[in-house]
């Protein structure tokens, strides 16, 4: 049985329907507000409310005005919206275009996989979809050789050994096979603490104390190089609060207190510097750097940034920058990785210029490997730049549910492109061999993809000024980036490395930075988090990175 509200209940009056049995969500009024007559109700509010209560109502404002912009937008779908409040799901060819698509490449689906994000890092192998069925899954048990980490105890044969006569039959002699192993478990606090008790006599008559020398395994002091590395990794490696560290360790009769945490890893931390020192100066030597940046909050420096607003604000000056970025840079040299993370106020592009200043003269240009904003770009350093397909690829995800037939010729043959290159690294090839590879069997394909992408726009089939107009006027644009592959050996066909490694941890979404304000603004952090994982409650929260820098002072509500 349906519910219908007359006037007087539209109205916000009372009706005996309403009584209990059948209420409706009364329709709220819309009121237009113009964005100073905002600023003039959050000023009002802060000057009425404490810290906290304010910030909070400015981000609910401000995460309002967002999402209204986002609706108001002609370009912006239902796909879009979704997305943007409760994640993709995947970008995968067969799950944007359906089963019929992903059928009718063959094995091609598997490699549109990596073109929206899953795609295996550079040097690991592929498994074919048919090889998938015949490989057995195993008990899905760790063996021995899987805890690394484990102390080993060699236990002796009580009686016997290598050489001795066989108690069994006594004809025989023993020898030596690989040993039996029995693998136990035990917990334990994440910090554990040894009380020395250090025997004291006292002279009765002359009142002398005489007390026992500690054991050298005593150290000199309370907490030693261990205990800050593994308060560090929790906090800023596994997302793990000080302060429900210090509830952990005091349930189990290790007290910790979080002040504590803060002075004992600040310590450790600036004994890493020299450390990062070094990585800068290995990444700055990689043959491919993959880059781009995402917002992030510093405390420190956030509030220095409200200073300067006040200050700018006063004398009409906009030309201070004032946001903050976390910086990925992620180097590939002779198969090794070297991943850095740079918070402050500069852009992915100065952050990775910075570290190629440290690049040997004797070495070749590298390949810097972004989307096409131009604050990823390394400023005037000789570099041979590529952009990512993936980026330019996940333009057309997003529309297709206006235009599926253009976009799904250009995703299928996007897959073929994948395809090539996840049978590159099945085979094992050189990057010349690969390179020769993609030009064979990538280059036709995408060569037919810019004729036809050229079409769409000369023959006018598809609007300029449109959203489907845009994104194929930014692949042809950008095509000359989006296509180093064909050109250059070793060229990536997207930034999927560094995505992985922000991505890939799904222990919290934003974790602490540990900055110190002395090595200079927007220079490096000791540790940098993992950006898109579930944070703390009442912390920010981060929107996928393509709608990050997008979104700005957004909560989770508590």
């Amino acid at each position: 049985m349906g519910c219908h509200a007359g006037p007087r209940e539209m109205a916000g009056e009372a009706s005996p329907r309403m009584d209990g049995r059948c209420r409706m969500r009364i329709t709220p009024e819309l009121v237009e507000v113009d964005s100073a007559r905002l600023e003039e109700v959050l000023r009002r509010a802060e000057q009425s409310l404490d810290e906290k209560d304010a910030e909070l109502i400015r981000a609910v404002f401000e995460s309002y005005v967002y999402v209204t912009d986002l609706v108001e937008d002609k370009n912006t779908t239902i796909r879009r919206l979704r997305q943007l409040f409760f994640g993709a799901r995947t970008e995968k060819t067969e799950a944007v275009v359906g089963q019929k698509a992903g059928a009718s490449q063959g094995s091609a689906s598997p490699d549109a996989d990596a073109a929206a994000g899953t795609a295996p890092a550079a040097g690991e192998g592929t498994t074919d979809v048919s090889d998938a069925a015949v490989v057995s899954k195993g008990h899905g048990r760790n063996g021995a050789e899987a805890y690394r980490g484990a102390q080993r105890v060699d236990v002796a044969h009580p009686s016997l050994r290598a050489g001795d006569a066989c108690p069994a039959c006594g004809e025989g002699t023993v020898y030596e096979k690989a040993p039996g192993v029995l693998v136990r478990i035990t917990g334990q606090p994440p910090l554990a603490a040894t009380v020395y008790q250090l025997q004291k006599l006292r002279c009765h008559r002359c009142g002398q104390v005489f007390t026992a020398d500690a054991p050298t395994e005593a150290g000199s002091r309370k907490y030693d190089a261990t205990a800050g590395s593994m308060i560090g990794l929790l906090k800023y490696g596994s997302g793990l609060p000080f302060n429900r560290l210090e509830g952990l360790q005091g349930d189990l009769g290790v007290p910790l207190p979080a002040s504590t945490q803060w002075e004992v890893v600040e310590a450790v931390a600036k004994s890493l510097a020299p450390v990062l020192d070094e990585l800068i100066r290995q990444a700055a030597q990689g043959e491919v750097v993959h880059n781009d940046d995402t917002t992030v909050k510093i405390l420190e420096l956030m509030g220095e940034r409200t200073r300067q607003e006040a200050l700018a604000s006063a004398e009409d000056d906009a030309d201070g920058r004032r946001g903050l970025y976390t910086s990925g840079v992620v180097a590939l040299r002779d198969g090794h990785r070297v991943a850095l993370f740079f918070s402050g106020h500069r852009h992915a592009g100065e952050n990775l210029a910075q570290v190629l200043k440290h690049r040997a003269a004797e070495l070749p240009p590298p390949i810097p490997m972004c989307d096409a904003l131009s604050r990823n770009l390394p400023g005037e350093l000789q570099t041979i730049l590529a952009n990512c397909l993936a980026h330019a690829r996940r333009r057309f995800v997003d529309v297709y549910d206006r235009f599926p037939e253009v976009c799904r010729h250009l995703l299928e043959s996007l897959a073929v492109v994948y395809r090539n290159d996840a049978l590159a690294r099945e085979r094992g090839l050189t990057p010349e061999a690969r390179l020769q590879l993609h030009q064979e069997a990538s280059g036709p394909t995408m060569q037919e993809l810019h004729d036809w992408l050229e079409r769409q726009l000369g023959e006018k089939r598809a609007e300029p000024n449109s959203a489907l107009g845009g994104a194929i006027g930014y692949t042809l644009k950008h095509w000359e980036e989006l296509t180093l592959f064909l050109r250059q050996a070793g060229a990536p066909l997207d930034n999927n490395v560094r995505a992985c490694l922000e991505e890939g941890d799904p222990a919290s979404q934003e974790r602490s930075v540990l900055q110190d304000p002395q090595w200079g603004p927007g220079w490096r952090s000791v540790h940098e988090p993992d950006l898109h994982v579930p944070a703390e409650r009442g912390e920010p929260v981060r929107l996928p990175d393509r709608t990050a820098t997008a979104r700005r002072g957004a909560r989770r509500m508590p």
